[in-house]
């Protein structure tokens, strides 16, 4: 297995003495409660009150300042010192935040991981092993009766709903600007955006190039949604819609014009292998010659620092057990063999794009 410098040097080595191998055994066994005391040692405002602290507090002094009751504060912080996250000083019996409560506190995609954890995940989970037995996301009964979290995307409950886009709009939202420039590099009139979702990525492509028309093709509700979201935005009027079923394999790709790119951002991740080849070789029946098909994705293996490629492979199983039951974040020499398969090639891999994503710029195989 290929990985980048990073990983290799984290994933074939033992990192861990013998005391600290148990001890991260001990963390996975009591994992669901690390969570909930750490989630709840930020909502509760315990590390911002010691942050706020130069000299740190007692124990006295955060309940005071939270607000909250001596028995919330002891549990919680007792737990935080054991898991990490805060410090005391002996001597003074004063805590402060350590390095871990730090991140907890200021790194963006660390809250949005957290809330999506809790809001989409946690319930759910308890049914992953049912969800690898029968290959279906098993946890997503907690919301309804759908075969895939899309179709139900918009019946959701509101917070679960905002921390899903949350998520989903957090790590595709920061790598726009860099993909803008790699799609845009020479002209482009006409662009098929597959798995627009909500059309925030056609309303950046409309705002970048006056001249592009862009059609976003995913399923009939979610177009529906996009339609709402991009009523009386500026471009709106080059955007259309087309509702299709993307798991259904005789649903064809629009062949009405002729696309001189065809984007997919975040989106063979939603589908099984055996999906992608279907969908990739139904992309590559519209293409010319010249066009471009660009899949912006987040490879694990390719991942310049080892706690994104942790994220990553842990949302894999976001995919088991609540999204479809069938897909992951795949490994980047998976992926391409499926596009070779699908009788495309890939041209180049750009890494390092936003949060880590990755795009692979493939064209139609001339053989």
């Amino acid at each position: 297995m290929k990985l980048f410098p990073e990983l290799e040097k984290r994933y074939t080595t033992n990192p861990y003495t013998a005391r600290e191998a148990q001890r991260m055994a001990e963390v996975i066994a009591f994992g669901p409660i690390v969570f909930q005391a750490s989630r709840l040692m930020v909502k509760y405002g315990i590390l911002e009150a010691l942050r706020a602290a130069p000299n740190g507090l007692t124990m006295e002094e955060t309940a005071a300042a939270t607000g909250l009751d001596m028995y919330t504060v002891k549990c919680l912080m007792e737990a935080a010192l054991c898991i990490g996250t805060v410090l005391v000083d002996p001597a003074t019996d004063r805590f402060t935040v350590s390095k871990v409560g730090w991140f907890l506190l200021n790194d963006e995609a660390n809250r949005v991981n957290m809330d999506f954890n809790h809001d989409v995940n946690y319930e759910g989970f308890f049914r992953l092993d049912e969800s690898f037995r029968e290959h279906k996301p098993a946890g997503l009964r907690h919301f309804g009766d759908w075969k895939t979290i899309y179709e139900g995307l918009s019946s959701l409950p509101e917070q679960v709903r905002k921390s899903w886009f949350g998520f989903d709009h957090f790590y595709s939202d920061n790598s726009f600007e860099r993909a803008l420039e790699i799609v845009f590099d020479r002209p482009v009139r006409n662009l098929l955006d597959v798995g627009g979702n909500t059309g925030k990525w056609a309303l950046q492509c409309v705002a970048h190039d006056p001249a592009v028309e862009v059609t976003i093709l995913d399923l009939p509700q979610q177009i529906s949604l996009m339609e709402k979201e991009t009523a009386g935005r500026p471009g709106a009027g080059r955007i259309r819609g087309k509702g299709i079923d993307m798991l259904d394999p005789e649903a064809s790709f629009p062949d009405d014009r002729e696309y001189d790119v065809i984007w997919m951002s975040q989106f063979l991740d939603c589908f099984s292998e055996e999906e992608i080849l279907s969908i990739l070789s139904r992309a590559a029946r519209i293409m010319a010659p010249s066009s471009r098909l660009c899949i912006m994705e987040l490879l694990w293996d390719r991942q310049r620092f080892e706690p994104a490629a942790f994220c990553l492979t842990m949302t894999s199983l976001y995919f088991t057990a609540m999204a479809n039951g069938n897909s992951k974040m795949y490994y980047s020499e998976n992926l391409t063999s499926l596009i070779e398969k699908a009788g495309l090639a890939v041209e180049e891999i750009i890494d390092g794009i936003g949060q880590g994503h990755n795009i692979l710029v493939c064209r139609k195989r001339k053989d």
